[in-house]
């Protein structure tokens, strides 16, 4: 019979795969590397916010609230940076200085409040946000990552001819009477809500390299757009699942193999050319 804790990792490893399968090209396709760059800074602030909400209310579910709201609030504003006329890199570059200071301040204030209060659940609790840990996902976990990725992923099928459009000709969207920043928001608020929500199973070490590289190989083995969220997809399903199995018999973290993976297919594409 097949352990709970793998059946529960197996079904967060495809909700993690569509997501990131089809977000991933997006993110090639826009440019946004380096917003997932913001991305981790965004999460980690807010993951430090939580922290010192949830020693100082007891509750330790804050984490993950407090850091999609925090991430879901700096996606934003660079999202209107870009719009009033900065480049996505600038405007990037300008919220994650402002962002990794906060952090560091945050990390001054958690440190006196964890000399005061037990900590050990929130140790726990870091390590998996950091490493990122599919086999310690519990049921209620499980349920808010199948939720929100359904939900996520619903919203994503709903405007993804139009954020392609975007990556490609955001004045042509205006001039047949679209809204670019709209769908400028929409997408960095959907980006950000994905990284909160699946930080814990992939970690947040390797949630940059997760969230770019299927797009970055599909793109490089076609020019089509199907193609492309196909090859995407099946390069994110495929490579947690092998990792979830290996680190089964092997004891190592599931995110650690797939970013080593995913890092060996796209150097072997390099390679290639």
């Amino acid at each position: 019979m097949i352990p709970e804790f793998i059946v529960r990792a197996v079904i967060a490893s495809i909700t993690v795969s569509v997501l990131l399968g089809l977000l991933s090209p997006l993110i090639n396709m826009k440019g946004l590397a380096f917003l997932t760059h913001a991305l981790f800074h965004a999460l980690l602030l807010g993951a430090v916010l939580g922290m010192i909400l949830g020693l100082l209310l007891n509750n330790y579910a804050l984490v993950t609230f407090v850091a999609m709201l925090v991430t879901l609030a700096i996606v934003l504003t660079i999202a209107h940076l870009e719009h009033i006329g900065f480049s996505p890199d600038s405007s990037v570059g300008i919220i994650a200085s402002f962002v990794a200071g906060l952090t560091v301040l945050g990390f001054g204030v958690l440190y006196k409040i964890m000399a005061t209060k037990p900590y050990y659940p929130l140790t726990q609790n870091v390590v998996s946000y950091l490493t990122g840990e599919l086999f310690l996902i519990s049921s209620r976990d499980l349920e808010i990552l199948s939720a929100g990725g359904f939900l996520i992923t619903l919203i994503i099928l709903l405007f993804y001819r139009d954020f392609l459009y975007l990556s490609f000709d955001p004045e042509g969207i205006d001039g047949h009477g679209g809204n670019s920043r709209m769908y400028l928001v929409i997408l960095y608020a959907i980006v950000g809500m994905t990284g909160a929500l699946i930080v814990q199973s992939v970690g947040l070490v390797t949630l940059q390299v997760v969230a770019v590289l299927p797009g970055a190989i599909a793109l490089m083995l076609s020019d089509n757009a199907r193609k492309i969220v196909a090859i995407s997809l099946l390069v994110t399903l495929t490579v947690q699942l092998v990792s979830v199995g290996t680190a089964y018999f092997t004891a190592i973290p599931p995110s650690g193999i797939a970013t080593i993976l995913l890092g060996l297919i796209y150097g072997a594409l390099l390679t290639r050319r």
